[in-house]
């Protein structure tokens, strides 16, 4: 049970991320992901380093297991994503998961292929699942599917195939990532909802490890810290229907410019007082989550590191 360090790609550019990353494990951070964005959720962040690229310099440059959230299927072929990762995994042994879900039209549009329904994206993700499943497991695959796949087979492969976790916000789609998945990831929702997310995986028969990105906000003062939330993490808090479907930051910009600073504390935890924070992470581990993500949304990356490895972090690892 401990607590990583989530990495932004949307807010900083990479070289900065790396030393932040490494600056995190000097602190105490036990983990460590990444975001995988082709575009910023706003023009204000400013940021979408390539998550494949900078994970090999991440991994070399710390001892931390690391992953992140990724949509095959469309932006990512599943045999290109399946080679990434088990070449990461070869080079990294057991220190490598890698997270799938359905994706953002934010993200994957840029290929110019349409964007699926709902259900069709679902049904695509899981064809991926089988193609990456079957590569990782050295078989030669072919598909003529929703995904097509002509004879794939993966020539550099780990010892021990890196875990597949799911993406998933809401008890539905934990429950039907069940009979797939390694392990789950969600992301903490307004009135604790990421329990009843992860009650339903475990009800299903889900097995594996749970990781919960947590959306923090921390400055030496509550007023920093909520102004800090509001200006970076507003348009990311669009879900629903919409969220998966706007195409642009800008686009985010438009519609988030209605959300408001009291909004924003439902989806994160906005706070100047470290023994809340602590106390708050505490109990998502108590809800069932083996290790917690921290995304400090604010761009202070520093002063959060510091004082959350000083304060907060020797009252939760466990």
């Amino acid at each position: 049970m401990s607590i990583g360090f989530h990495a932004s790609h949307e807010q900083f550019g990479a070289r900065e991320l790396l030393d932040l990353t490494r600056h995190a494990e000097q602190a105490g951070f036990a983990a460590g992901m990444c975001s995988d964005h082709f575009a910023p959720w706003s023009t204000r962040q400013g940021h979408s380093g390539h998550a494949w690229a900078w994970l090999g310099s991440a991994l070399a440059l710390t001892s931390f297991s690391m992953g992140f959230v990724s949509a095959p299927g469309q932006r990512y072929h599943p045999a290109l994503l399946a080679q990434a990762v088990a070449t990461l995994a070869e080079m990294h042994p057991g220190r490598v998961w890698v997270a799938l879900g359905t994706g953002q039209a934010v993200n994957e549009h840029i290929t110019g292929d349409v964007w699926p329904a709902k259900q069709v994206r679902a049904r695509r993700m899981r064809e991926c699942v089988e193609i990456m499943r079957a590569l990782l497991a050295g078989e030669t695959v072919s598909r003529d599917g929703l995904v097509r796949v002509d004879r794939a087979k993966l020539w550099t492969l780990p010892d021990e195939p890196p875990a597949l976790l799911a993406a998933a916000v809401t008890p539905a789609t934990a429950a039907e990532a069940a009979g797939w998945a390694d392990g789950l990831i969600t992301i903490n929702q307004p009135d604790g909802a990421q329990a009843r997310t992860l009650d339903a995986y475990r009800e299903a028969g889900g097995r594996g490890p749970a990781l919960l990105q947590a959306h923090v906000s921390w400055a030496d003062d509550e007023d920093t810290a909520l102004a800090a939330a509001h200006d970076q993490w507003r348009e990311a808090l669009i879900g629903g229907d919409v969220g998966w479907e706007i195409t642009m930051p800008e686009h985010f910009e438009e519609v988030a410019r209605f959300i408001t600073p009291d909004q924003i504390t439902p989806f994160v935890h906005v706070s100047d007082d470290l023994g809340r924070h602590a106390a708050w992470l505490a109990d998502q581990i108590d809800r069932g989550f083996e290790r917690v993500m921290v995304h400090q949304v604010g761009r202070d990356q520093r002063g959060f590191i510091d004082a959350f490895g000083e304060h907060v972090l020797p009252q939760v690892n466990r």
